[in-house]
């Protein structure tokens, strides 16, 4: 839903879409729930729904067995009030949690509070109680619900044409049968089911499956918004089925929503998303009755979750931009002397170069004179040919300025500033062992 709207979807061709949405009531007779934060936070769940696999498929990527009726992925997706920002946090679906009073959706049974893993909850009562769950651990209100399944995950990477993810190392996972080597790949819908679901790779285990979900969603979203698939009609009827055929979306979800989702994602970059996982305190915490579950470090998931209730970003701020990196040069700028002269009508014009040409390092001597021609062209630096090293780390500093050699001009280089309005870059004595950092293959093919 969202990908089709971030496509620039119109709002009657998604309103016709709304209706194929096939719609869950997850916040039915909820009370007591979170005070609304800012901003917007959808509950992002997959589970192990395989209905409409075919016997090939379940025998090439390992999905035999019984389902377990149960969220493989949790994830919060909060998107911030001003739509410049979305934060994507997941939970551990082996999470030890204590499930709310409630009754069991299979068996009418009713429960009062009992410790389980989390991702139990929506065996035991469905969205309802998975949700219900998930605000009680976070005291976080959950706005939407969005759930899909193996077989429309599997449809919709094949309609894109595959999604493109990198792994630094080989990965083997007997479990789902996953078989990667190190580098670049395309994979297909049932390889990438594969990848997000293996967590036999390393000891990571399910923290080191949850990194790679959040990689593949990056990926996902990158090569739907970028690819132009979307701008295909027939694929887009294709994208279309293949997405809105078994996802479920709660009541409320509708066209504004998802087109207000949309309009942010199409001017979001890399640096406008946040992947976190909520901190962990023990990955393998015993419970009598249950065995290993995850538990929670309280005080920093609180934290967590308390900035995404106030809307402020998770990532810590990034110093500001530095302009562009200093030009190594053969020659000191200190040893370098220069006169300036302006050759516009713009009478501070030679005083702005001259101040950006001494901030760089540059021995600048005396005040700009102003020629009685005040329309020259294009900057020029005139000097001595014995000086042309010097001449050559000016003319460095000046792009795009013309080199004028000059015989008898001496040692002090002179610029004469054109219309062309020079910019000065920064520019620095190269050192003569001046290395740049080793990097593997694999780094260079990953970076």
């Amino acid at each position: 839903m969202l990908v089709l709207a971030a496509a620039g979807i119109g709002h009657a061709v998604l309103t016709g879409l709304d209706q194929d949405i096939a719609r869950v009531d997850p916040f039915k007779d909820m009370k007591n729930r979170p005070a609304a934060g800012h901003g917007m936070n959808v509950l992002l769940v997959g589970t192990d729904g395989r209905d409409g696999i075919t016997e090939e498929e379940r025998r090439a990527y390992r999905l035999g067995g019984t389902p377990c009726n149960c969220t493989d992925t949790i994830m919060i997706v909060h998107l911030s009030a001003d739509r410049d920002r979305a934060t994507v946090v997941s939970l551990p679906r082996d999470s030890y949690t204590r499930l709310p009073e409630h009754t069991d959706r299979t068996t009418g049974q009713h429960h009062g509070p009992h410790p389980i893993r989390l991702n139990a909850a929506y065996a035991e009562g469905g969205p309802n109680l998975t949700v219900r769950t998930i605000e009680e651990m976070t005291h976080l209100k959950i706005d939407h619900y969005l759930e899909v399944d193996f077989v429309s995950f599997m449809k919709t990477v094949d309609v894109l044409g595959g999604v493109r993810i990198c792994t630094p190392q080989s990965m083997k996972d007997a479990y789902t049968g996953l078989d990667l080597p190190a580098g670049r790949h395309l994979l297909g819908g049932g390889q990438a089911l594969q990848y997000v679901r293996s967590r036999h790779i390393d000891g990571a285990s399910d923290m080191g499956r949850m990194r790679r979900q959040q990689t593949f969603v990056a990926a996902l979203l990158d090569r739907a918004t970028s690819s132009g698939v979307l701008l295909n009609p027939m694929k887009f009827r294709d994208m279309t089925q293949a997405v809105l055929g078994s996802v479920r979306a709660d009541l409320g979800f509708e066209t504004d929503d998802m087109l207000d989702l949309g309009r942010a994602m199409r001017h979001f970059t890399p640096r406008s998303s946040e992947f976190a996982t909520v901190p962990i305190q023990q990955v393998d915490y015993e419970v009598k009755g249950l065995g290993s579950t995850v538990k929670w470090d309280e005080a920093k998931a609180g934290a967590l979750f308390r900035a995404l209730r106030d809307d402020k970003p998770l990532a810590p701020p990034r110093p500001r931009e530095q302009g562009p990196a200093a030009v190594p040069v053969d020659v000191d700028p200190r040893q370098i002397r220069v006169r300036v002269e302006n050759g516009t009508d713009a009478k501070d014009a030679g005083e702005r170069l001259s101040d950006a040409l001494a901030a760089t390092g540059f021995r600048v001597v005396g005040r700009p004179a102003d020629l009685p021609n005040h329309a020259v062209g294009h900057t020029v630096i005139v000097y001595d040919p014995r000086w042309n090293r010097s001449a050559t780390a000016l003319a460095t500093a000046l792009p795009g300025s013309e080199l004028r050699p000059t015989p008898g001009q001496g040692p002090a280089l002179k610029v004469t500033v054109g219309t062309d309005t020079p910019t000065v870059r920064p520019v620095h004595p190269a050192q003569p062992q001046e290395q740049q950092p080793v990097l593997t293959g694999d780094q260079v093919a990953c970076s």
